[in-house]
């Protein structure tokens, strides 16, 4: 028994529990080691192997650890609130963690993150779409909607969107599968918004415009101009939009394998993958959807480009009529100071005669009115002749004048033509000659 108990601290647990087992070779017969393993059962009973070695750290508790660990990582996932549409429009809402939401669909978790401010892609048969803060997940069978609250989505997700679904509604795509149904809804949704955005800019943008352009105002009024640069700021975020947008579905256009795997359906479905094979091909179906709301925001951004087209020809007459405004002020500024200039010339004799020296014309009392009628004759004809040279100098250059031909030659020109035209080459050559 002593022996037995000093082997137990000799040898580690696995090679003991082996023994008690019977599972090494060995010498005694089978009732001996069934007695060793009654021995070793009632040394297990007691502390466990004897004294046992000091516990080292992060040894003893790793598991634990990791355990605790993944219990708070599950408990801090993000909670998303979805909604759930099926094929006939039924509309369910919950919460769910983004962990087991991301299991439930076969996705990973990066799947999730929603990255990108516009992105249409596919993950294990499933399509994941985001349109800002339109987040979706398209299954054969259902449509995802998440986080939708205080987004002021409510009336399209609970009155439109379950009957655009179930085929109610005016969705060119509803005898293809659910999938072309929920991409067609939430493009023509998207589409919608952006039309609605452009049509709230676009008046206020033509009035301002024509409040600034009127002739009948001389001057810029700066609350408009105030208005306009906060529409321009509108409208250069719509355009970021559109643009984002159309590059997403182009980026699908362009790539075969990309529009191949937005049918989820065919690949999930055999009957589905039976009448794409046979008839109806729904990569092309998909190819023609993606172009038609292609075409249509290439049309928003037609429109949006020539509202930004009118501000930029608005904005040139602007600045036009103030440097014309400012022109006029910097010439009155100027004939001013040639006015000036004058009157100071000629006060110097006013000055010659200001001073305290005496001479024999104080005595003529005609003498006063005789140099104030100089002084203000000789400004005026100096004003006069430098307002002149002015005008000469800010008149506008005259065109080249271009030497006109005479007539007899212009006829000759024509006839000379005409009967290159209408002769073949050697008869052609011979008239040139004989002219």
């Amino acid at each position: 028994m002593e022996r037995l108990r000093s082997l137990s601290r000799l040898l580690p647990r696995r090679t003991l529990c082996v023994l008690a087992q019977g599972l090494t070779p060995g010498t005694r017969p089978v009732a001996s080691c069934g007695r060793v393993a009654q021995v070793l059962g009632r040394i297990r009973a007691a502390p466990l192997c004897g004294p046992r070695r000091p516990p080292v750290a992060g040894e003893t508790h790793r598991f634990r650890s990791s355990d605790v660990s993944q219990a708070t990582l599950a408990s801090v996932a993000p909670v998303f609130t979805v909604t759930k549409f099926d094929k006939q429009g039924k509309v369910t809402s919950f919460e769910k963690k983004k962990t087991d939401l991301y299991q439930e669909l076969g996705l990973q978790a990066r799947d999730l993150r929603f990255q990108h401010v516009m992105s249409i892609t596919t993950r294990n048969n499933r399509i994941i779409m985001r349109m800002e803060y339109l987040k979706a997940v398209i299954t054969p069978e259902c449509l995802l909607i998440l986080d939708y609250r205080n987004l002021n989505l409510e009336q399209w997700l609970f009155r439109e969107l379950p009957s655009q679904l179930a085929g109610e509604g005016q969705l060119v795509t509803y005898p293809l599968p659910f999938e072309f149904r929920a991409i067609e809804a939430l493009l023509q949704y998207w589409i919608s918004t952006l039309q609605g955005k452009l049509g709230v800019l676009q008046p206020l943008i033509l009035e301002t415009l024509e409040a600034l352009v009127d002739p009948k105002h001389s001057s810029v009024d700066r609350s408009k101009l105030h208005i306009l640069l906060q529409n321009g700021k509108s409208l250069s975020e719509l355009e970021t939009d559109i643009k984002i947008f159309k590059e997403s579905i182009l980026e699908i256009l362009d790539e075969e394998e990309l529009l191949e795997e937005l049918c989820v359906s065919k690949w999930s479905d055999p009957q589905v993958f039976e009448k794409s094979s046979a008839g109806i091909d729904h990569a092309e179906e998909m190819e023609l959807l993606l172009e038609n709301y292609y075409r249509l925001a290439e049309d928003l951004s037609n429109a949006a480009r020539e509202l930004r087209v009118l501000i930029d020809d608005s904005q040139s007459i602007i600045f036009i009529n103030l440097d014309s405004h400012r022109n006029v002020m910097m010439r009155l500024n100027l004939q001013l100071t040639m006015g000036t200039f004058s009157l100071s010339l000629f006060g110097l004799m006013g000055v010659a005669f200001g001073m305290n020296l005496e001479s024999s014309l104080e005595e003529d009392h005609r003498v006063f009115w005789l140099i104030t009628g100089i002084m203000f004759m000789g400004s005026g004809l100096i004003w006069r002749r430098l307002l002149s040279f002015l005008g000469r100098q800010l008149e506008a250059p005259l065109p080249p004048v271009m030497a006109s031909l005479p007539k007899k030659t212009l006829q000759a020109d024509r006839s000379m033509e005409m009967k290159h035209s209408f002769r073949p080459d050697g008869l052609s050559r011979s008239v040139l000659t004989n002219r």
